[in-house]
């Protein structure tokens, strides 16, 4: 009964000395949750001013809640002696470990959580990526989806689209567009020159500056080689409108100017050799 007693009473003295480190633990854990609510609750206001994309506030606000959170447990839990060198170093491995078999998971994700940060572009919005071209479906934090022009849906890895170059053309509202052509050696080129620019007034989304131009550039085969240069405005029409329009006005203007474009010919002179 005696040794029971001790027993009792140096437990209880071993209480009473850890009180002080576990109370002032359970006050910076509850300092550390109040500045998380009070992190979480900033940043996501600070976000919303941006007009950041939706997704990514939630997952933006939600980490950096949970890591003034762990931080803070990781202080108090010192304080009451608890060797948080040798759990960290347990979990490193483990997390190492863990994150090298899913390393293309992992970056696939960093690229997406990116993607959705930096705003390359938006859903909706036609790019350009890996040799695919379409409009964006989804953007989440695996993959973007897309649309090509011909129907088909892709699905890209975040990891991919983030380290290629990307061409967005819906941010593009100025677009300048060509019409390679050839006419006749006799053909004058001021009159080529004036014909074209005064048939592209009447393209949809024509705009004056730049001012369209027309470069003569080669001498083919068999024709006056020129390349007409223009610029629209894709709010206003798109691509394959004014380029269609561009090229059935040009042509028109031409005809009835007499101005002639001659389809490309060679001749092939042929001889018998006698053996």
């Amino acid at each position: 009964m005696p040794d029971l007693v001790n027993a009792l009473e140096n437990l209880v003295q071993k209480f009473l000395d850890g009180l002080p480190n576990v109370i002032t633990a359970l006050v910076i854990f509850v300092i550390a949750f109040y500045f998380a609510v009070l992190a979480r609750r900033a940043v996501r206001l600070g976000m919303q001013r941006r007009k950041m994309d939706p997704q990514v506030i939630p997952l933006l606000t939600q980490s950096i809640y949970l890591s003034v959170i762990i931080l803070g447990l990781i202080v108090a839990l010192q304080q009451v002696g608890f060797n948080v060198t040798a759990f960290l170093t347990g979990l490193g491995v483990v997390g190492f470990t863990i994150g090298f078999a899913l390393q293309d998971v992992s970056k696939n994700f960093v690229s997406g959580l990116l993607l959705l940060i930096q705003e390359p572009f938006d859903i909706g919005e036609t790019i350009e990526v890996k040799g695919f071209t379409g409009k964006v479906l989804a953007i989440d934090l695996r993959a973007t989806e897309m649309q090509t022009l011909d129907g088909r849906i892709v699905v890209i890895p975040n990891a991919d689209v983030f380290t290629n170059p990307i061409t967005n053309y819906t941010r593009a509202k100025n677009r300048r567009l060509q019409v390679n052509l050839g006419v006749a050696y006799e053909s004058d080129p001021d009159l080529v020159r004036l014909t074209a620019i005064k048939a592209l007034e009447t393209v949809p989304g024509l705009l004056a500056e730049p001012a369209p131009q027309v470069v003569f550039n080669n001498f083919g085969s068999s024709t006056f080689d020129l390349t007409i240069y223009y610029w629209i405005d894709t709010t206003k029409t798109s691509v394959f409108e004014a380029q269609d329009q561009g090229i059935i006005a040009i042509n028109q203007a031409f005809q009835a100017a007499g101005i002639e474009m001659p389809f490309p010919t060679q001749v092939v002179h042929m001889r018998n050799v006698e053996t």
